[in-house]
């Protein structure tokens, strides 16, 4: 089982950082596990208090808020996060879990059989729908994000939307909230304090910003590349069903070898050197996890998909301060789909797939799919 190519090997090997242009910015990119990891936990060094930026590209055009809480620096962050952890925290609810599990079970029932393209007619569904779970808020408003599409701020090939309807939809969202208040996501935003006082009302749409396009096409293109490994890899589904408990670990392999987010900015505060690399003070350099998830000096057999791997310490996630809030919910969605398809899918059959690529200057690397079809062929009662 070999995972798609890995295009950091060599720069990480011989300078453990490499320089590329993104947008008009060269940028340079940190490769190795442990120096990706220094830094993300290093915020005084490399800061987080930078709006727009990071993202890479930078998303001056597509937002006018601060994502909040990633785009700021501790204490402050802390005290961001801790205005939405309790909602993030949702996904380790039995209640929530149990709804998730629910709408997992209802996905797969309603495409046994069927030729199913996995990225618009499953996995986009499915994070929407379990989106409205983690917020608390009607089913029906996930029809609505479906019609954004895989990724709220960009089209297919990567370039930017000319306008979002994000924006839009919050304002609305948030004015309903405040003539109805109730125990979604919107009203406990309304109500929330920060260090004694309301939030703003730019404040709530950081928050809500980031919520809805933060883990977006992470979820989508990771639960597509797992159905498509696990249908080009019949195997690897059976060895699943003989022990499903060994799920838990099979989502972490799936995540370190599938995580589609390239990499993430954080902002030099001083003229510095990393790597053999001079940085100027509000230079940008990218934590490139989709490299430190590779690093043959953390994983044994780095491209080998493993789906027993353990200790699996990839970076999919971030690591220190800014650890994703939404990890615990990424990981219960896949875990859960994961789980339907043993208790209702006997095999899958591959019909089909279009990659998608990512094509820098200096290197190209998968990120999924663009279109995967398969057909869930339905357990035969007893197997």
């Amino acid at each position: 089982m070999d995972a798609h190519s890995d295009p950091f090997a060599q720069a990480r090997a011989e300078a453990g950082a490499m320089r590329c242009p993104f947008h008009g910015e060269s940028i340079t990119m940190l490769l190795r596990h442990r120096d990706v990891k220094q830094a993300a936990r290093d915020w005084q060094r490399f800061s987080s208090d930078a709006p727009f930026r990071v993202p890479i590209p930078s998303e001056e055009e597509v937002r006018a808020v601060r994502q909040l809480p990633i785009e700021t620096d501790p204490p402050q962050h802390g005290d961001y996060r801790a205005v939405v952890e309790p909602f993030f925290q949702r996904a380790k609810h039995p209640e929530v879990m149990q709804s998730i599990a629910t709408l997992c079970s209802r996905l797969v029932a309603g495409q046994l059989g069927l030729e199913l393209e996995v990225v618009e007619q499953l996995a986009l569904p499915l994070q929407s729908l379990a989106l409205t779970l983690l917020l608390n808020v009607e089913e029906s408003e996930a029809q609505e994000w479906i019609g954004w599409g895989i990724h709220v701020f960009k089209v297919t090939g990567g370039e930017f939307k000319k306008g979002t309807l994000l924006d839009a939809y919050l304002e609305r969202r948030f004015a309903q909230a405040q003539a109805q208040p109730g125990q979604d996501f919107f009203s406990a935003l309304l109500q929330a304090q920060v260090n004694g006082r309301r939030l703003t009302h730019e404040e709530c749409m950081g928050f809500a910003n980031l919520a809805f396009a933060g883990g977006r096409d992470t979820i989508i293109h990771t639960v597509s590349c797992a159905l498509g490994h696990l249908a080009q890899h019949p195997a690897a589904l059976q060895w699943l069903r003989d022990d499903p408990k060994r799920v838990v670990l099979a989502c972490e392999e799936f995540f370190r070898v599938f995580m589609p987010l390239t990499q993430i900015g954080r902002v030099s505060s001083s003229d510095q050197e990393i790597c053999g690399h001079s940085l100027k003070a509000g230079e940008r350099i990218g934590l490139c996890w989709a490299s430190a998830n590779f690093d043959p000096e953390v994983f044994s057999q780095p491209m080998s998909i493993r789906l027993d791997r353990k200790p699996n310490a990839h970076l999919s996630f971030g690591f220190g301060e800014h650890l994703c809030l939404g990890a615990p919910h990424a990981r219960l969605v896949l875990r859960s789909l994961l789980q339907a398809l043993l208790e209702q899918v006997g095999s899958i059959e591959f019909l089909g797939a279009q990659v998608r690529v990512e094509k820098e200057a200096e290197f190209e690397r998968t990120l999924g799919y663009e279109s995967l079809r398969l057909r869930l062929l339905p357990r035969q009662s007893g197997c």
